[in-house]
């Protein structure tokens, strides 16, 4: 008998149709909400802003989002029980790694005499950054890690989702600017439930490379 995560690992797939009919509980937008807020990222920086499109009016705008590219996600826009937006700092400074400080004396975590000891793990955040202090590719890399994270958390939940990096970032960005508050967007999430009648993809077999070929035991 296959484990319990593998079995939803397996059950999990890209849909490719949402039944708009269908919305996710708030019991359950509460575990993804904290599963988000829990998500690991290198040094504990944090450096991400996550917008959560739920309204109608707000599901419009996204879906207004697609007027010149990527046409084949704006379906999900509308049909899909919620959007999030995964958003990463692009200069990510001494100052927002202070505030994460903040809170590690605030729970004890750090004492407040040893601050200046935890600002040696930022050298990790220097040495990800150019002359001009963008190290977007960096922060970008620790949303990744929030979006695997989530995913997981929503195939445990019975929770179907579609990753989509065919947005239009600067529509998105001029859209939700107000929102962004200068954080870029280059991948969201569309979650909700599958419309198997109708989702082609609900019913194709999961199709991976083989344990030997990708892992290596030393």
């Amino acid at each position: 008998m296959p484990h319990p995560i593998i079995v939803d690992l397996e059950n999990r797939h890209t849909v490719k149709h949402y039944n708009a009919s269908k919305t996710i509980p708030k019991e359950d937008l509460g575990v993804i909400y904290e599963a988000l807020r829990l998500s690991p990222s290198s040094i504990d920086s944090q450096p991400w802003k996550f917008i959560v499109i739920e309204s109608e009016a707000a599901k419009q705008k996204f879906h207004d989002t697609f007027e010149n590219k990527h046409q084949f996600n704006q379906k999900h826009a509308k049909a899909a029980s919620h959007i999030i937006l995964f958003a990463h700092k692009t200069h990510y400074s001494r100052e927002d790694f202070t505030k994460v400080l903040d809170v590690h004396v605030q729970i004890g975590r750090i004492k407040e005499e040893a601050r200046e000891q935890a600002f040696g793990s930022f050298a990790f955040v220097d040495m990800n950054s150019d002359e001009q202090g963008n190290n977007a590719a960096w922060t970008k890399a620790q949303v990744y890690l929030a979006l695997g994270n989530l995913m997981h958390v929503l195939a445990r939940l019975k929770i179907d989702s579609t990753p989509l990096e065919g947005i239009d970032q600067e529509l998105v960005a001029d859209v939700f600017s107000e929102e962004l508050e200068g954080y870029q967007c280059d991948v969201a999430l569309a979650m909700g439930y599958s419309d198997t009648e109708n989702d082609f993809n609900a019913k194709l077999p999961k199709s991976r490379l083989p344990k030997e070929s990708i892992i290596t035991v030393i």
